[in-house]
């Protein structure tokens, strides 16, 4: 059964406490004006609140065997997750979560415990680079320390460009996990800490790149950074949903006829790639954007104050 959404959720504040509890004791106000007169910032509340429950009840939720577009890999998504399509997942990170636009991706996996639009949720968004095969010969020689001051070098001047177009600054703090590459799966994951403009909240992006014979797939969760033991814990069931297909497996690499990606695993850590201008592209990092703030989510609240109205028409 899915989990309950934002509908569970109803923000908080002295002035509706204080209505409510009027109300209860039998206060001399008549009980019309305490149980209906709700403030500008209360009816935004309740506005959003009703936004969420159409937004969410609009998405698709999926679970079982998945043919992932372009048909190079499946996913395996057991009943206590769920998968968005490509169409739903580019409306949760743009429209719901206020990200830049962007390109479609192959499709989202969140937990079944948590709704999209829920405070505490975290997703895995989904891709496909078709760069060729990566081989994996510098991933015992790479000096993590060294990448890291390269990748917070790359990530100031992403942030100078975000910033002219209107979006949040963004600052790598460090590793949140630091790369480990499994030589048998030929899965590579690391994490970073980050923070988004003057948010005192740090954002945590954790990847993870499962490699082919033409390309890579692309999972990274995006979750808050007290979220790291959690998502750790989840990190080995989401690799294994993953699977490519026949033909498109690592070790079926046939160097005569595939092609060869100009990087190797530091270059995919670093998430950088040269591009055919000479500029270098820098790996898209998603903000987890909630323009909302949810104080206490007493769902009684929100039915007791409604059903009251409702009873003193």
């Amino acid at each position: 059964m899915l989990a309950l959404g934002l509908t569970q959720a109803i923000l908080f504040s002295p002035f509706l406490n204080a209505q409510v509890l009027n109300t209860e004791v039998g206060a001399t106000a008549e009980p019309t004006e305490t149980t209906t007169a709700l403030s500008e910032e209360e009816i935004k509340h309740r506005d959003y609140l009703e936004w969420a429950d159409a937004f969410e009840a609009s998405l698709t939720y999926q679970t079982g065997k998945i043919t992932l577009p372009g048909g190079k890999a499946t996913l395996n998504v057991p009943e206590n997750y769920y998968y968005l399509s490509p169409e739903d997942t580019k409306r949760v990170l743009e429209e719901a979560w206020q990200n830049p636009e962007g390109e479609l991706m192959l499709g989202m996996l969140f937990p079944q415990q948590y709704r999209v639009l829920d405070d505490a949720s975290w997703g895995v968004t989904i891709e496909y680079t078709a760069d060729g095969y990566v081989s994996d010969d510098d991933a015992a020689d790479i000096d993590y320390d060294d990448l890291l001051k390269e990748m917070k070098k790359d990530t100031q001047a992403e942030s100078k460009w975000r910033q002219e177009h209107g979006f949040p600054a963004i600052e790598l703090v460090g590793w949140a996990e630091q790369p480990y590459y499994d030589a048998n799966t030929h899965k590579l994951y690391w994490a970073k800490e980050l923070i988004f403009g003057e948010n005192e909240a740090r954002t945590l992006n954790y990847n993870v790149r499962a490699l082919g014979r033409q390309g890579y797939m692309e999972m990274n969760f995006i979750a808050n950074i007290n979220q790291l033991e959690e998502v750790n814990t989840s990190r080995d069931e989401v690799l294994a949903m993953v699977s490519f297909n026949e033909g498109h497996k690592y070790s079926e690499f046939d160097p005569d006829i595939d092609n060869v990606a100009a990087y190797g695993i530091g270059g995919l850590i670093a998430g950088k790639v040269l591009a055919k201008t000479g500029f270098l592209a820098l790996a898209l990092v998603f903000l987890k954007k909630f323009w909302f703030v949810l104080l206490v989510p007493l769902y009684w609240l929100r039915k007791k104050i409604f059903s009251r109205k409702a009873t003193t028409e």
